[in-house]
């Protein structure tokens, strides 16, 4: 019987209450994260940032149900470039915002899962497309997040605010409540 960690188990549990079965597994990767309209709610978070602003790269592994950071400091006013790579078996989420953002989005990343867009471990782009109901359609396209299938790796380029209470968060269903965020600490 192969040997699982905790981590790998809870995430495992977490998806299948979530999901309500893990009925259908099957997997590319997919820059953006937000569906269409963004969920800032007016709360500044940054700006996407220009290659030519980047004075320093921070390289984030994502594997199940963990981030390899549990913080990220940086600059107020700094552009950072983080090279994102998924590690684990699972489809992941780097997505930079506020606590309330995330519990947004979690709701919006549930809808993907229901209508198929979102597998555990595949991300159906041919669904992406699809009205949520709100307007705003599955697809992932704000630039302050990527949603990645296993092996696969991206970059986000973000330029940071002079002040905010940030954090950097996978919200596909289960994985933010087992603990897959991290803190962004402004200086």
């Amino acid at each position: 019987m192969p040997k699982y960690t905790t981590s790998v188990l809870r995430l495992a549990v977490v998806s299948a209450l979530a999901m309500g079965s893990l009925a259908g597994i099957q997997t590319s990767a997919f820059a953006g994260a937000g569906h269409s309209g963004g969920h800032n709610d007016g709360v500044e978070i940054g700006a996407p940032g220009d290659i030519s602003d980047v004075r320093r790269t921070i390289q984030i592994s994502m594997e199940d149900n963990f981030y390899d950071k549990e913080k990220i400091v940086v600059r107020g006013g700094e552009t950072v470039r983080f090279l994102i790579e998924n590690k684990g078996e699972f489809v992941h989420e780097f997505n930079i915002g506020t606590a309330a953002m995330h519990a947004d989005h979690q709701k919006e990343m549930m809808m993907m899962m229901e209508h198929g867009a979102l597998e555990v471990d595949k991300i159906n782009m041919d669904m992406m497309e699809m009205d949520m109901g709100n307007g705003k359609t599955m697809k992932h396209d704000d630039p302050n997040s990527v949603l990645l299938e296993p092996g696969d790796s991206a970059e986000v380029i973000w330029t940071f605010p002079k002040d905010a209470e940030l954090e950097f968060a996978c919200n596909v269903p289960g994985h933010y409540e087992s603990g897959m965020v991290g803190k962004v600490r402004l200086q």
